[in-house]
């Protein structure tokens, strides 16, 4: 990890970036990153924080032009590290790697949050609030995520999460990994689980289609209704706990609408890389 306080002398004088996916359907995807943005301009860290995305305005090419500092700090609110964050982002933003210096600015390129180990601890804090009273040993927790064969990375934060989880000293009864489109499946959550009280946690930045509609499909909270995200969206989050198939089930929002992912944000710019390993422009 980088020395933080090397970064935070930079900090006052710097602009913070946070990218996000977007979506030109579901105006909760870009949410918690605005949410997480409005925070750290709250605490007064830096100079400017802006946020931009792939598939909303103001768009990743876009908000390099925004920002007057010549320090920024560029932080991927992304789940997992991949084409995404390894191509694309840096392709849109004309990185030139880990640190860039162009146009008089010095730009410092960090990992995406979702990789990092602080993310157990929201983990962690998220369970305890779905599940109050429940001893950890009688919890079975489940991080659920997407899933897919075109990413060897898309799986690889939510298995790092689970052995940290299991090594943590929480005290469930088992930590579990589960997936939408690929083994193990979260259809088959009671199969994968032997606890009486099942903890479902999707390991999303933002809340949509996937975790307000498929996911309780799968789980079997709901049944299979194809069409527009329902406006009574958050209810299947209310509902908790379930009694289906002789257990208790708690399904969770996505981890990144948690407050703390600002937390978490920051340590990956404190983790920023410091040296350059590229020419200059």
């Amino acid at each position: 990890m980088a020395d933080s306080s090397v970064s935070s002398s930079t900090w006052r004088d710097a602009a913070l970036v946070i990218l996000g996916h977007g979506s030109t359907q579901n105006p909760d995807s870009s949410t918690p990153t605005w949410q997480h943005a409005d925070e750290l301009r709250r605490r007064g860290l830096f100079r400017e924080v802006q946020c931009a995305f792939w598939k909303e305005e103001p768009g990743f090419r876009e908000v390099m032009h925004m920002i007057d500092s010549d320090h920024v700090f560029v932080v991927p609110n992304f789940i997992s590290e991949g084409y995404f964050t390894r191509d694309v982002l840096p392709r849109e933003l004309e990185l030139q790697g880990p640190v860039t210096h162009a146009g008089g600015r010095t730009i410092r390129y960090c990992d995406p949050v979702g990789i990092h180990p602080s993310m157990t601890r929201l983990l962690l804090k998220r369970a305890a609030e779905i599940a109050p009273g429940v001893p950890p040993s009688e919890i079975s927790l489940v991080i659920v995520g997407h899933g897919t064969s075109l990413n060897e990375n898309s799986t690889a934060a939510i298995k790092s999460q689970v052995e940290l989880i299991r090594a943590s000293g929480a005290g469930f009864g088992e930590v579990v990994d589960a997936y939408m489109e690929e083994e193990p499946l979260i259809a088959r959550w009671d199969e994968l689980t032997t606890a009486p009280n099942v903890v479902v946690v999707p390991f999303f930045i933002a809340d949509g289609l996937h975790s307000y509609e498929d996911i309780p499909v799968l789980l079997g909270l709901t049944e299979n209704s194809p069409g527009a995200i329902s406006a009574n969206q958050g209810e299947v989050f209310r509902r908790n706990p379930y009694a289906l198939r002789g257990r208790q089930l708690f399904y969770s929002a996505a981890i990144g609408t948690d407050e703390l992912m600002a937390d978490v944000i920051m340590d990956q710019v404190a983790a920023a890389p410091q040296e350059s390993t590229s020419p200059a422009a």
